[in-house]
């Protein structure tokens, strides 16, 4: 529950209604409607759904967990498109992903891990797959 639609301690359920219909629209998550149990919606939209959810509060840090597994391919765009909005915005954004295409397309600085250990800091100018991999598993 956000604090967003709160008045003198009370729901407003108008404001509340208004808001979900907006981010529903913003999104473009199907079916559109607001009353939908998330659980029920296809993955893309369960995603798109729990982009919303987090916009509502105004966050300045957003981290992203794997934001495209299990999506289609059109579902991914419109996250990626999402996401581009919402740095424009000035939100920082933690992503954290296996798809190395995911990550070269979106990310600025990119941060490979190994065994736990940080092994690298690439900027986007100088990431490559193969220099992710190479420092994600060293020899």
């Amino acid at each position: 529950l956000s604090r967003n639609f709160l008045t003198g301690g009370l729901i407003n359920k108008k404001k509340e209604l208004r808001k979900a219909q907006s981010l529903i629209t913003q999104l473009s998550v199907r079916p559109q409607d607001p009353y939908k149990h998330v659980g029920n919606l296809s993955g893309g939209n369960q995603q798109k759904a729990l982009i919303g959810r987090w916009l509502i509060d105004e966050y300045k840090i957003l981290i992203l967990e794997e934001p495209t597994r299990g999506v289609d391919v059109g579902a991914k765009m419109d996250i990626y498109q999402e996401i581009n909005k919402l740095l424009e915005q000035d939100l920082a954004i933690l992503m954290v992903s296996s798809e190395l295409p995911e990550l070269l397309g979106m990310c600025d600085r990119i941060l490979v891990f190994s065994e736990g250990k940080l092994t690298a800091e690439l900027n986007r100018d100088e990431a490559t797959e193969e220099k992710i991999m190479e420092y994600a598993f060293p020899r």
